[in-house]
């Protein structure tokens, strides 16, 4: 069994191939009549344990828009790892479809159905990583700044797998990231440390503190995400009284440059960690972000598909 690229971590990039991706999607959102045929008569198997707005319409429309077809599976169609084990859901799917996405909950189930497929396996989220959404940011962030590296970036809000990508990304493309979290809510170890071994490579910086003043003094761009993920509901009201200090407003915007940006993957709870003042004004764009997710992903689906050997499988 030949094994093909997967795209289950942006660490499993290197930078060449992370720009290249990037280009392309540039390439493909300036021009996407000309990739109106790349994936012809090609389906994507999605599989949601966890639902999603973005998610699900940005990879259900790319697909469309390349020629191909999209067909959800939801946790009630297809039960990963009940009744079927998920090698053997992979090895069958691999027989129907060209790509399988993901959205889970535990991360080792994606590197199971990626072991076990023929076709690429792409992360549309797991407990711990969240790549999709990262390309999309990098490529915003290349838009609005005209580069990655030297960007200095702060990560506001909890050490969830958005922060643990964007940890990865930003190590990986030269950017300095400062992550500011509440004490015991950390990223994990795990992804501190490889996002400090691919900085090593590429100049960028990692720097750790529970202070979000110090986090978005002088930077280029402010990121948050929510403070109770997916799973987590039981948790929100607790969360809110920890986490009150590190919501993103206008005085903590303001720390930032004054040409500063300011990035959510969204769904954004309103109140919580950003107020509607940040969210909906001049620092915002969010929607533009929210927009790169379709075209991110049809890049990641066409390089994904180039890579596969000539030969087929």
């Amino acid at each position: 069994m030949h094994r093909v690229r997967s795209f289950l971590s942006v660490a499993e990039l290197t930078v060449g191939e992370l720009m290249e991706l990037l280009n392309l999607a540039q390439q493909i959102k300036q021009n996407p009549e000309k990739y109106r045929e790349a994936l012809a008569g090609k389906t994507l198997a999605m599989i949601f344990q966890k639902p999603s707005t973005r998610t699900r319409v940005s990879f259900e429309v790319g697909m469309l828009e390349l020629g191909g077809h999209a067909l959800y599976l939801s946790a009630r169609d297809i039960q990963l790892g009940r009744g079927e084990t998920i090698a053997d859901t992979a090895r069958v799917l691999s027989r129907y479809v060209q790509f399988i996405m993901a959205r889970v909950f535990a991360h080792q189930d994606l590197e199971i159905l990626a072991e076990n497929a023929t076709v690429p396996v792409i992360n549309g989220l797991s407990d711990d990583l969240h790549p999709c959404q990262i390309l999309a940011d990098l490529l915003t962030i290349l838009e609005k700044k005209g580069r990655l590296q030297g960007i200095q970036i702060a990560y506001v809000g909890d050490g969830n797998n958005v922060c643990h990508s964007l940890m990865l990304a930003s190590a990986l493309s030269g950017m300095d990231i400062r992550v500011a979290t509440p004490e015991g809510f950390e990223p994990k170890p795990i992804y501190t440390e490889k996002a400090r071994t691919l900085a090593l490579d590429s100049g960028g910086t990692v720097h750790l503190t529970h202070d979000p003043a110090e986090a978005v003094q002088g930077v280029d761009v402010v990121y948050t995400d929510v403070w109770a993920s997916m799973g987590q509901e039981d948790e929100a009201e607790t969360r809110k009284q920890v986490f009150k200090p590190y919501q993103v407003n206008r005085e903590l915007m303001e720390k930032a440059r004054t040409d500063a940006i300011f990035m959510h993957c969204l769904p954004a709870h309103r109140g919580d960690e950003v107020v509607d003042e940040v969210i909906d004004g001049r620092w915002s764009v969010v929607w533009d972000q929210a927009e790169n997710r379709l075209h991110a992903q049809k890049a990641l689906m066409v390089w994904l598909d180039r890579q596969i050997p000539e030969n087929g499988l």
